[in-house]
């Protein structure tokens, strides 16, 4: 049996009643109309479901050959992408949810998605006859048609109006104060904000082909790579993968005290190989090991807790990472399997974390080791081909300098080879219920990140971003550690209500700089304490503070240098770091500051008020939601404290060796953490236990010093053992 993609839909449409619509029209008593165009597992599929699978299919091909072979212009592809992914997102989510099951709305919103498609293909083919018409007047602004006007209303209504289909409202908010931004309300607001508004014709031209907008750069990570590898996890998922993985977890977890926790842990690992989304990690994954763990005695909080967490890591997970490493990749410039490599050694300290907590847990609960959990050998030999080959595929194209589409589009086609080898066959049934289950996955994502295109344009436009890392360096008087909290608030509040993508993204555009900067200051000021020689750097620095021209040749003391370079205006600040600063040192700090961002963003999802993956592990744990988030957000602690090392320790930075180094000792400082978080170790902790714990987890953190981290780490394991001893004397006693 193969694992049920609906699992991964989140938990709230599960609990969906189906009312009798109110227009009078007749309801199909298993599933709307709606959901049943997806369903892929009946032999009896009526015209419109297979006309609808073969839209999915041509949909899903296209996007395969246009990435390989057709090469079409770029705002053809990302207007295709758009137009289609619009049509499908109108057909599964109807304009009035209280009436979703009304045939009579169905025929509507699919009317509505083919408008959207026809204004999206209309506009596409305007490009150049706008170009032309506008050149060949004298002034004033952008030549438009009234067909024209009418195709990019059509366009970014419908865009705004089917990202609150699926997201909700925050989002269509949020872009309907930046249009207004650019128009006209920027004149109306005070200092650095204020902001001359443009011609209507600009502003639509803007949203729709600049490179920042609707049909640019974030669409086309899009159209290029993440639809693709959601196909993928697709062909991943009907090709056994998810069975697979839940059986390799038992082998490998069951075996230890609080074995079905450390399945959760693992199973959600692999899992974020194939899905990034944490609550559909925690949907798919979460039905099997909440359970499993509620049977091996931990409490249903803790259960659904570790879930969440464990699945808010799959977006963490190399190399799909949500659509965090295909952003990262546009912005910063560097590859994408670079991105991917520097992501290893973070996503196994975050997973490691969590198994410090459960075993934790399972100490102080005093659960017994498992019996070793039954393995289904046809589910393991099934999935096993079909999961490691083609991924193994992929990861090898990535690390060689391929594209992520060409190693994408290539693992497809060896899992489709390779599965005639298994029990599992990748059949022409097969191959569409991938392809209409990684289309599906994509709709929310597609829609979401052409919509925030116009954001994205406002921002840059405006200019507003560089007010944002203005204020932002000015709040945190040039420490790096308060704009790291100041991020992470920020992060958290925008991810109370926007996905975290779209959390991510607005948070890169508008603080990336800034908190990259930063981190290139650090090398600034070891360049100054170490002398300067450089013509252009020694003329800013007299320029800007001519007492300190005597001394730049030897060397300024530290605290004199971080007290210089936190004084310097922005500009200034900027233009010194080009002087003293090499580019590839400044693509990486501008990376990390990415990293810390992506990480950061994360948090929403295990963090109360909002944290809908852990919502969604309580309702399958039957334990309380808030308490839940709570136990989610602590089990997770990891999300800030990785972050923290990219800062300030060579995990991503530093040279093979370097970045090793830190995460070996890192490990015994998450041990530290969680005991002190947790108040417990490998037994109770008395008041030398704390005292141990954080300065023997503080000396592990430690960058740069081997002997400092082998004190710290010799520290947390005589602590730890020391607390066994307590614990054993106390069972002996009672």
């Amino acid at each position: 049996m193969q694992c049920n993609p609906a699992l991964t839909k989140c938990a709230e449409e599960t609990n969906v009643t189906i009312e009798q619509s109110e227009l009078g029209d007749s309801v199909m008593h298993r599933d709307n109309i709606r959901d049943e165009l997806f369903n892929t597992e009946t032999n009896n599929r009526s015209i419109l479901q297979l006309l609808f699978a073969a839209l999915i299919i041509a949909f899903g091909a296209w996007h395969v050959a246009t990435n390989l072979y057709l090469l079409e212009p770029g705002i053809w592809q990302n207007a295709i992408h758009f137009g289609g992914f619009a049509l499908l997102a109108a057909i599964i989510e109807p304009s009035i949810k209280r009436f979703r099951n009304s045939r009579v709305l169905f025929v509507f919103d699919v009317i509505y998605g083919l408008v959207v498609f026809a204004a999206t293909m209309w506009l596409a083919w305007a490009e150049d006859g706008i170009y032309a018409r506008t050149m060949s007047q004298i002034g004033g602004g952008w030549s438009l048609t009234p067909l024209d006007w009418i195709a990019g209303f059509i366009v970014i209504f419908g865009a705004i109006d089917l990202t609150r289909r699926l997201t909700g409202w925050i989002i269509p908010i949020l872009v309907i104060l930046s249009v207004s931004y650019i128009l006209f309300l920027g004149e109306y607001l005070p200092g650095v904000f204020r902001s001359a508004g443009l011609p209507l014709s600009d502003v639509l031209f803007r949203s729709i082909y600049n490179d920042e907008g609707m049909f640019g750069t974030i669409t086309t990570i899009s159209s290029s790579n993440i639809t693709l590898f959601m196909l993928f996890g697709g062909f991943l998922v009907y090709g056994g993968a998810s069975d697979f993985v839940i059986e390799l977890s038992k082998i490998i977890a069951t075996r230890y005290r609080g074995g079905a926790a450390y399945v959760a842990v693992i199973a959600s690992a692999l899992t974020g190989t194939i899905s990034g989304p944490a609550v559909a990690n925690t949907a798919s994954t979460g039905i099997i090991t909440i359970p499993l763990m509620k049977q091996n005695g931990f409490r249903g909080v803790f259960a659904g807790g570790v879930e969440a967490a464990a699945s808010t890591g799959g977006q963490l997970v190399p190399p799909i990472m949500g659509a965090g490493a295909f952003v990262m990749a546009s912005y910063t410039g560097i590859p994408y399997g670079t991105i991917v490599t520097v992501s290893i050694l973070p996503a196994i300290l975050y997973f490691a974390s969590i198994a410090f907590a459960v075993r934790i847990e399972a100490i102080r609960s005093n659960l017994e080791i498992p019996p070793v959990a039954k393995i289904d050998r046809a589910k393991l030999r099934g999935g096993a081909l079909n999961f490691l080959v083609p991924l193994g595929v992929m990861i090898t194209m990535l690390v060689m300098g391929w594209t992520p589409s060409y190693a994408a589009c290539a693992a497809i086609a060896v899992l489709i080879v390779i599965s005639w080898l298994t029990p599992i066959k990748m059949n022409l049934t097969r191959i569409t219920q991938a392809t209409m289950f990684g289309i599906r996955t994509s709709i929310m994502t597609a829609v979401l990140l052409t919509t925030i295109g116009l954001v994205n344009n406002a921002i840059t436009t405006s200019g507003i971003g560089g007010a944002f890392s203005l204020m932002i360096i000015q709040w945190s008087q040039g420490s790096l550690l308060l704009t790291i909290i100041l991020i992470g608030l920020a992060s958290l509040v925008l991810g109370m209500g926007l996905p975290v993508t779209a959390a991510y993204i607005i948070l890169a555009i508008l603080l990336a700089p800034a908190l990259g900067g930063l981190l290139a200051d650090g090398h600034v000021i070891q360049a100054l304490a170490a002398g300067v020689s450089d013509p252009t750097a020694v003329g800013i620095i007299t320029l800007t503070d001519p007492t300190l021209a005597s001394s730049l040749a030897t060397g300024l003391p530290v605290d004199a240098a971080t007290a210089f370079v936190h004084g310097l205006p922005f500009e200034i600040a900027t233009t010194l770091r080009s002087a003293l600063v090499d580019p590839a040192t400044m693509t990486m700090s501008l990376l990390v500051a990415h990293l810390i961002i992506f990480w950061l963003s994360q948090d929403s999802n295990v963090t109360p008020p909002v944290c809908l993956a852990a919502f969604t592990a309580a309702g399958i744990a039957g334990s309380p939601p808030f308490q839940t988030g709570l136990a989610s957000w602590k089990i997770s602690k990891g999300l800030y404290i990785v972050p923290l090392l990219f800062a300030y320790t060579p995990l991503i930075t530093g040279n093979y060796l370097e970045a090793l180094q830190a995460a070996f000792f890192a490990l015994f400082g998450m041990y530290a953490t969680n005991a002190l978080v947790q108040r417990y170790a490998e037994g109770p902790l008395k008041w030398w236990a704390y005292i141990g714990f954080a300065v023997g987890g503080f000396a592990a953190y430690w960058p740069g010093s081997i002997f400092i981290d082998l004190a710290g780490a010799a520290i947390v394991i005589l602590t730890a053992v020391a607390t066994s001893r307590v614990s054993k004397k106390e069972v002996a006693a009672t």
